[in-house]
């Protein structure tokens, strides 16, 4: 992994690169929604640039 798959990001950075609002990710945390992995450190929660794209690829629908 290069040092940028590792670079954390912020609730509102993960947010807008998912093109959410940071309350879905919240939801989706305190409800376990979707299985997006997360860093807690404290009360501060980050995500990993590459657990976020992952993510998009998981959901990335092929054309038939």
């Amino acid at each position: 992994m290069s040092t940028t798959d590792n670079q954390l990001r912020t609730e509102s950075e993960a947010a807008q690169i998912l093109d959410l609002k940071p309350g879905t990710l919240q939801v989706w945390r305190s409800t376990k929604r979707y299985p997006l992995p997360y860093v807690k450190v404290g009360r501060l929660v980050r995500y990993r640039q590459s657990d976020l794209e992952a993510f998009l690829r998981g959901r990335t629908v092929e054309a038939a």
